[in-house]
């Protein structure tokens, strides 16, 4: 087995909490949750609308993805966490979906959660494959 790569990426996000933006081992790369927090400003407002947080969170994965040479079209799943599901499910999922082709659409978990870190809507995370 491969030993573990830590990734913190340049111009990626800045963690809210103690984690790297992705880990990688035996060519599976593993990018840590993101929220709508700006790489820019961190200190900037989220967007209040969940299509604007889910452009966001999806920008903000790839920036991750290009820090570690990787694209969307090497993501195989994804998990989305929303805090309001009855109401933001139909239109993360529009804005989403607006990121992959649709013969390429990534296998995928989407849960309802009680909370997100700094009031986030959503939060989404990739699992990655290298190619050989």
């Amino acid at each position: 087995m491969q030993t573990p790569l830590f990734h913190l990426v340049a111009g990626g996000a800045r963690p809210v909490a103690p984690y790297s933006h992705a880990v990688e081992a035996d060519g599976w790369v593993y990018l840590t949750g993101q929220i709508p927090n700006h790489p820019d400003d961190d200190g900037r407002p989220l967007a209040p609308d969940i299509e604007g947080q889910t452009r966001r969170v999806m920008d903000n994965l790839v920036l991750v993805l290009d820090g570690v040479g990787l694209g969307l079209e090497h993501v195989v799943a994804a998990r989305a966490f929303l805090t309001r599901f009855e109401e933001d499910y139909e239109r993360m999922n529009e804005t989403y979906r607006s990121y992959f082709p649709s013969d390429r659409l990534p296998a995928r978990t989407c849960i309802g959660v009680t909370a997100l870190a700094r009031g986030a809507r959503v939060e989404i995370d990739f699992i990655a494959r290298r190619p050989r």
